[in-house]
C-alpha cells in the first residue's frame, strides 16, 4: 500500500475543494452577511426570525444557515456558523444549529439531481423539516444540559465604525473567508486519507459484501450500496458523480433516486464533518450533541421519502 501516495492524493484533493469550492463561495457569501452586518440589516432580520425558530432551538441566523445550505451548497453555511460564533451564541444553539445544518440536504446535489428526476420541491420541503426536526430534539433532548447563556467576547477588540465602506467590507470578510476555508483543509485532509486507505486495503469491498445480505433481507436494491459509501465517505459531490454515471447506464433509476434521497443527501459524511468542524474548537466540542439530534433528522427524512416516492 502506498501510503505517502494516498496522503499526497488526499492533500491534493483538499486543496482543490479549498480553493475552488470553499473560498470562492465563502467569500461572496461572507462579504453578503458582513454587509448585512454593517448596516444593520443583519440585526433586524434576527429580531424577526427568532421568534418563529425559537420552539426549534435555533435563533434568527439559522434561517440564513438554512437558506443558504439548501438553496447554495453545503458550504455556504459555514458564513453563518462563523458570524454565530463571533458573536458568542451559546452553546445549545450552536448545538441545535449544527445538527439542523447535519440533517438537511445541500442545493450542491439538489440542483444538479433534477434533470435526472428529483421532485425538488418535495426533497426541498422534507430537507427543511428533517432539519427542524433535528434542531428541536438536540435542543429540548440531547443538548438540554448545554448552556444557553451567550459567551463574552472581552478579548475581541472593538470595531472600527470609521471603516465600514463596501472595500473595508469586503476586505476583512474576504481575509475572513480565506482563513476559515484553509482552516478546514486538515480535516479535509485526513478524513480523505482514511477513505484512501480503506480503498487500497479492500475494506469498502469487504464491507459491500457483508452488507449485501442484510440489504437482501430489507428487500432493499444492492445499487445503493456503492453512493451510500461514495456519500459517507467522500461527500455529496462525489456521491453525485456515482449517481450520474449509475443514472446514465440505465442501473439506477429516477424513483430510486427520490425514494433514497432522504439518506443520500445529507452533510453528515466525513468531509462535510471536517468542513464544519474546522470553523472553531467550540465546534469540534459541541459535535458529540448535535450527533444524535442530526441522525433523528436524517431517519424522519429517510422514512418520507421512501413512503413517498
Amino acid at each position: 500500500m502506498d501510503i505517502i501516495g494516498i496522503i499526497m492524493s488526499a492533500g491534493k484533493a483538499s486543496v482543490n475543494v479549498a480553493l475552488y469550492t470553499l473560498i470562492p463561495i465563502m467569500v461572496v457569501m461572507l462579504i453578503i452577511m458582513k454587509y448585512l452586518e454593517v448596516r444593520g440589516i443583519l440585526d433586524r432580520i434576527v429580531q424577526v426570525m427568532t421568534p418563529v425558530l425559537k420552539p426549534f432551538g435555533i435563533t434568527g441566523m439559522g434561517i440564513f444557515a438554512l437558506i443558504q445550505l439548501n438553496f447554495v451548497s453545503f458550504a455556504a453555511p459555514l458564513a453563518a456558523l462563523a458570524i454565530m460564533e463571533k458573536r458568542g451564541a451559546s452553546d445549545r444553539h450552536l448545538a441545535a444549529t449544527l445538527a439542523m445544518l447535519f440533517a438537511m440536504g445541500q442545493g450542491n446535489v439538489f440542483y444538479p439531481l433534477i434533470p435526472f428526476g428529483l421532485h425538488w420541491g418535495a426533497a426541498l420541503g422534507i430537507s427543511v423539516a428533517g432539519g427542524l426536526a433535528a434542531a428541536a430534539i438536540t435542543w429540548y433532548f440531547f443538548g438540554r444540559r448545554l448552556s444557553v447563556a451567550s459567551l463574552q467576547r472581552d478579548d475581541t477588540p472593538p470595531e472600527d465604525k470609521s471603516a465600514t465602506g463596501l472595500i473595508a467590507i469586503i476586505n476583512g470578510a474576504g481575509s475572513d473567508a480565506i482563513r476559515l476555508s484553509l482552516g478546514s483543509v486538515p480535516m479535509l485532509i485526513l478524513s480523505l486519507t482514511v477513505v484512501g486507505i480503506l480503498k487500497e486495503a479492500g475494506a469498502i469491498e469487504l464491507l459491500t459484501r457483508l452488507i449485501a445480505p442484510v440489504l437482501d433481507f430489507f428487500h432493499v436494491s444492492e445499487v445503493f450500496i456503492l453512493p451510500a459509501l461514495t456519500k459517507c465517505l467522500a461527500g455529496g459531490t462525489a456521491y453525485f458523480g456515482v449517481v450520474s454515471d449509475l443514472l446514465h447506464r440505465g442501473l439506477m433509476t429516477a424513483q430510486q433516486v427520490n425514494a433514497s434521497a432522504g439518506f443520500m443527501v445529507q452533510t453528515l459524511d466525513l468531509p462535510g464533518i471536517g468542513i464544519y468542524l474546522g470553523i472553531a474548537s467550540r465546534f469540534v466540542r459541541l459535535f458529540r450533541f448535535a450527533l444524535p439530534g442530526a441522525l433523528v433528522g436524517i431517519l424522519l427524512r429517510t422514512v418520507l421519502h421512501s413512503t413517498m416516492f
